[in-house]
């Protein structure tokens, strides 16, 4: 499974990375409502940091970013795993958090599931290792340019003082000479 394949699968909701229900249901092979199902009969394993249900607002929200995203194949897939789902239109998707993924291996029971499952825990594993690479990478730069900032105003303000040099001499040699003449 490629790790990029679920990199767009995941989605920040409520300041969290999750991923939802269908997405999930795709990748384990199974159909969303049998997902849904399972983690139902077993949702004393799904506290609310390990799981959530979408508000109406989130659900629309996510739908039309989908809907622009439709030159994206991944997110246009969504779109037809979506309506493949037979979700009930009363239904909102469930968010799955990383530790919600991994609890879900254990309520699916099969080998696929495991072997999704980690590949899902190594996706979000390099999701927060390229956040905090990032993040370093910003300060870095951020400290770069506090450094060179005052250097380029320094070469900024010498180059204007040679410039008014050069202007004061043009001036000087343009002046008609007073004095005595040859």
């Amino acid at each position: 499974m490629i790790v990029k394949n679920i990199h767009s699968k995941i989605h920040e909701i409520r300041h969290q990375k999750v991923m939802l229900d269908f997405d999930l249901a795709a990748l384990y092979e199974v159909e969303t409502r049998v997902l849904n199902q399972a983690v139902k009969r077993n949702i004393d394993l799904f506290p609310v940091d390990f799981m959530f249900q979408l508000t109406l607002e989130e659900s629309e929200s996510l739908k039309s970013q989908i809907v622009i995203s439709k030159t994206n194949v991944s997110m246009s897939s969504q779109i037809v795993m979506t309506s493949k789902s037979k979700r009930p239109k009363a239904s909102l998707p469930f968010a799955f958090t990383e530790h919600g993924v991994s609890m879900l291996a254990n309520v699916l029971k099969s080998k696929k599931a495991r072997q999704t499952s980690i590949a899902i825990v190594r996706a979000f594993i390099a999701l927060k290792q390229y956040i905090v690479n990032y993040n370093e990478l910003q300060q870095k730069l951020e400290e770069l340019e506090t450094k060179y900032n005052k250097r380029f105003s320094d070469v900024y303000e010498a180059l204007n003082y040679l410039m008014g040099i050069k202007k004061v001499e043009a001036k000087t040699k343009k002046r008609t000479k007073i004095g005595y003449k040859n």
